[in-house]
Formats: C-alpha cells, sequence, structure tokens
C-alpha cells in the first residue's frame, strides 16, 4: 500500500440512482463526495429503453439519459465521479475511524464514509435470444415495464413470490399472462399461489421451461418446452419477464458487513446505517422488496444525511475532547 494514499470525506461506491442521489445531497452538504462508477455505470437502468415511473419526467425518459442527467446534476454541485470499481475493502470497526477501499486491485483511497450503492443484478436464464432481446421485450422488472404491454399477451418464468406478485400485476393490465413454472409445484406463499391460479388471464404451466424466445429486434413469441414429456409450443407474446431472483452486488463486503442469507446488507431500524460506523448502504443493494428507482434514490438521499450527521457527531466528540484536553493542561 503506497505512503501517499488520497484521502476523502466521502467515498460513493456504485453509480445508479442511489448513489447518484448520494452524491447530490452529500456534495451540496460540502461533503466533496467520490465515486467509482463500478462496471456498469448506470446500474440497472441503463438496460431500459424507458422510464416512465420516476417523477419529474411527464412523457418517460430513457434509462441511460436519465443517469447521464443524474451524473450531471451531482457534478454540477463537485462530485467526482471516476471510472473504475472497488475491488477490495478494509473498514474500521472504530466510530471516527479511516475506511480503506482499494480500486481496481491497485490503488487505495481512505474515506471518513462510505456510501455502498452497489445495487443488486438481476438472474436470468442465460439463454443468448434472452440477451440479444433484453429492451426490446425482455425484461426483469414487471412494475417497471409492464405499463408498455398493455393489452398484450406477455409471459413470465419464476415460481416464487417475486414472480407470483409480478405475474398478478401483469394480468391487470395485459390480456394474457403465460407463467412457466419449472417445477411442478410454486415456491411462493399458499396466498400468492391462490391468486395466480384464480386469476382468469393466467394461464400457469408447471414443469415448464423457455425453449427459445422468438423475434429479431423485439420479442415476438415463446417457445415452450415440458420437461416431463419433452413436448414444445409456440406462442405468440410481445413481452417476456424474468422473475426468477436477484444477487446483491455485495460480494466483497461480506467478511466485514451483517447480511441476510441471500446476500443483502442489513441496515439498522429505519436507516442507512450498517454495523460499521461511518458505512451505509443505500438503493438495491439493501432492498429486496420494492427494487424501484424512486426508492434507491430515496435511500440514496438517506445515506448522504445520514452520512453528513455521523461526521457532525464526529466532530462534535471531537471538539468536547480538545476542550477537555485543553482545560486539563491549563489545571
Amino acid at each position: 500500500m503506497s505512503d501517499n494514499i488520497e484521502r476523502i470525506k466521502c467515498l460513493i461506491i456504485g453509480s445508479g440512482p442511489a448513489g447518484y442521489t448520494a452524491a447530490i445531497y452529500a456534495s451540496r452538504a460540502d461533503m466533496k463526495p467520490v465515486m467509482y462508477t463500478g462496471m456498469e455505470p448506470g446500474g440497472q437502468l441503463t438496460t431500459t429503453t424507458e422510464v416512465d415511473n420516476f417523477p419529474g419526467y411527464p412523457d418517460g425518459i430513457d434509462g441511460p439519459q436519465m443517469m447521464v442527467d443524474l451524473q450531471k446534476q451531482a457534478e454540477r454541485f463537485g462530485t467526482k465521479v471516476r471510472i473504475g470499481m472497488v475491488t477490495e475493502v478494509e473498514f474500521s470497526k472504530k466510530a471516527g475511524g479511516i475506511h480503506k477501499a482499494c480500486i481496481d486491485n491497485s490503488n487505495w483511497i481512505e474515506a471518513e464514509t462510505i456510501i455502498i450503492s452497489t445495487g443488486a443484478t438481476a438472474k436470468y436464464l442465460g439463454l443468448p435470444s434472452e440477451q440479444k432481446l433484453r429492451g426490446g421485450g425482455v425484461s426483469a422488472c414487471a412494475v417497471c415495464d409492464g405499463f408498455f404491454y398493455k393489452g398484450q399477451d406477455v409471459a413470465i418464468v419464476g415460481g416464487g413470490d417475486t414472480a407470483a406478485e409480478e405475474a398478478t400485476y401483469l394480468a391487470n393490465i395485459c390480456k394474457k399472462v403465460t407463467m412457466l413454472v419449472r417445477k411442478d409445484y410454486m415456491k411462493a406463499s399458499k396466498a400468492m399461489q391462490h391468486r395466480v391460479e384464480t386469476t382468469e388471464n393466467i394461464d400457469l404451466r408447471y414443469n415448464t421451461e423457455v425453449d427459445e424466445i422468438l423475434g429479431d429486434q423485439v420479442v415476438e413469441g415463446l417457445r415452450m418446452i415440458n420437461n416431463q414429456t419433452g413436448e414444445k409450443e409456440e406462442i405468440d407474446i410481445t413481452g417476456f419477464f424474468v422473475a426468477i431472483g436477484h444477487k446483491p452486488n455485495t460480494e466483497i463486503f461480506k467478511d466485514w458487513l451483517d447480511m441476510d442469507e441471500t446476500g443483502y446488507i442489513i441496515t439498522n431500524s429505519k436507516t442507512t446505517k450498517t454495523n460499521i460506523p461511518g458505512v451505509f448502504a443505500s438503493g438495491d443493494v439493501q432492498d429486496k422488496v420494492y427494487r424501484q428507482a424512486i426508492t434507491a434514490a430515496g435511500t440514496g438521499c438517506m445515506a448522504a444525511l445520514d452520512a453528513e450527521r455521523y461526521l457532525a457527531e464526529i466532530e462534535a466528540e471531537d471538539d468536547i475532547e480538545n476542550a477537555q484536553t485543553k482545560k486539563e493542561a491549563v489545571q
């Protein structure tokens, strides 16, 4: 580790709605934040062609353009946005301690506070056609993109609570929803299963997997295969939704931060505080329930405010300690 290490007040790891919102608030609070964008600058929204549910955009906004707008706003207040990935961390467990982060396996940086906004990555099936048509009808968020398929036929794959919830959401706005469940049962709760089974326009297919998503530029159809009989069937659809789970991007923090069984960072009560003083988590990295751009942005704001208050408390404690030292010296 070099002797000449850059030290900053606030390091933001990740550059989605949570990270950029944290940067806006932190820079306005004169915390002079430095952001490292990670492998996917802008986060998951850079794979979304149209965002219609983020306040302030009455005509909708292209996902990548929205991230550009947020970056410009953060930079306007002084945030330094750097291309790079944090590959290792060393957190201090002491209040007021200095945290360290390694950038791209080479240079280290020290920070008084760290805001983690690394997000979560949607799990996909891994089909070439699926990857080709992402943004062209393939989506991992029905709440985000379902509106664009109003009155149309769509399909969703998954058998858990999220898949069941998204299937019923889609059923309210789409003509027909074909739901594919790989096993002969659903992992969803009994209540969610009942909702799916009693919704008339959901065609529930057990023991069924995706063989191919059809279409050149946009989704035009789906070829399914029954994994018991081997029988294949093609249906016409315009939207295909994947709901087989998300993986939080928390691998480098696992030896330091408290997490749940799936790797989501656990924050204290209704704050963004982690178990390490001065380290905060915002966005999808700590939210496995809502996973929306607007909720991520909200927790980004919270993280910056929590970090600002933490620094103020540390400064106040230092002032008291210094005053006490001076008093003892005089005596």
